[in-house]
């Protein structure tokens, strides 16, 4: 008899252990509300590059801060791309396999990024386009501004400088942006769309590879030998970066900047600081800060399972091939020396410490801005 009663009561203890560890496994995927490992609530954030200076130090800061501020129990993965469409693939990979529930992706190449938001809807992970919008993708939620806006916005800016300079029937180089970039081909519309229509002549005009300012550099160099340096008058530039490329050329074959007005976008320091100076024309201020937090906002409702609250914010709709994608579309700002103060300074995207170092106390004090 004790030896079948023993069997008996270890096989019940047993039974009563695993019903006990079931019950808390219960317990722990309940409280995580469905995020990655260790009960936290895991966030992907993928960028492309870093070339572009906002992205280290606009995008990412704004958005874990964000992300961090709505939920405390939230983890964000960070991966940078370099510009790399394969790299970024594995990354998104990596993400997945740690336990993402979420992915925010701001694709290197809009189109090979199909592949990425097919891997994670294959996992029931939701996906948010930021900055580009994904090609013929399951999208969820897309956030950005509207680029043939900002196209726009920039030929307006150089046809107000050629016509104040007298010129607006001018020849202008156009240094445009990535080919693999969903918001490229709209810049270039939009601002062609202002060009074309005053007359303006193109006189040269590149698509420049990763947003490149070494490659932006090489390109007007080549329009400066092609047209000479009185063969143009202006130059279009997409971004800041690739602006800085073009205005070392141009100082290269000893044009001043200044008589040829530049273009660009994304408010960089350097940018801002060369608009005090008189070496670039413009940028275009993207509430970068304003793009981070949104996404941040809608990946937190998502991870948290508020699929409601989150498309209470995405009102407007932009198709990208296969669907149209519930977007947040904001506002963008024409930045010149005359509104810096009150732009990006005002938003707290950029201090005057930051702008007014030594090189530039004179022109900021010229600009109204003071450190004081």
């Amino acid at each position: 008899m004790a030896g079948r009663t023993v069997p008996r009561m270890v096989r019940l203890a047993f039974a009563v252990a695993v019903a006990m560890l079931l019950a808390a496994a219960c317990a722990t995927t309940k409280s995580s509300g469905g995020g990655g490992g260790g009960g936290q609530k895991t966030i992907a954030l993928l960028l492309p590059e870093t070339k572009t200076t906002r992205y280290e130090q606009q995008d990412k800061p704004n958005f874990e801060r964000k992300v961090k501020e709505l939920c405390s129990d939230c983890k964000v993965i960070y991966s940078n791309a370099n510009q790399d469409a394969s790299k970024q693939q594995q990354q998104a990979e990596a993400a997945i396999t740690n336990g993402a529930k979420v992915l925010v992706l701001d694709a290197v190449d809009v189109q090979s990024a199909t592949s990425i938001v097919q891997r994670a809807k294959q996992a029931k992970i939701p996906v948010i386009s930021y900055g580009r919008l994904v090609a013929n993708a399951d999208l969820d939620y897309y956030v950005s501004i509207d680029p043939f806006k900002v196209g726009q916005q920039q030929g307006k800016a150089l046809l107000d400088a050629l016509r104040r300079a007298g010129t607006s029937a001018a020849s202008v180089v156009m240094i445009n942006g990535s080919p693999t970039d969903s918001n490229a081909g709209p810049y270039k519309k939009g601002a062609h769309s202002v060009l074309d229509r005053a007359g303006v002549k193109v006189a040269k005009e590149y698509d420049t590879p990763d947003w490149s300012p070494d490659k932006a550099q090489t390109e007007m160099e080549q329009a400066i030998t092609a047209l000479g340096k009185t063969g143009f008058l202006g130059v279009y530039v997409a971004n800041d970066g690739m602006a800085s490329g073009v205005i070392a050329a141009l100082k290269g074959a000893r044009i001043d900047p200044a008589s040829k007005p530049v273009t660009g976008q994304d408010a960089e320091l350097a940018a801002i600081q060369r608009i005090l100076t008189g070496e670039q024309l413009m940028t275009v201020y993207q509430p970068i800060k304003k793009i981070a937090e949104t996404a941040a906002e809608l990946a937190v409702d998502l991870v948290n399972g508020k699929a409601s609250d989150a498309s209470a914010l995405a009102t407007a709709k932009v198709n990208n091939g296969k669907k149209d994608v519930p977007s947040v579309l904001l506002d963008t700002v024409v930045v010149t020396k005359s509104n810096i103060k009150s732009t990006v300074i005002a938003d707290g995207f950029l201090t005057p410490a930051q702008i007014c170092t030594a090189q530039y106390k004179q022109a900021c004090q010229a600009a109204g801005i003071s450190t004081s």
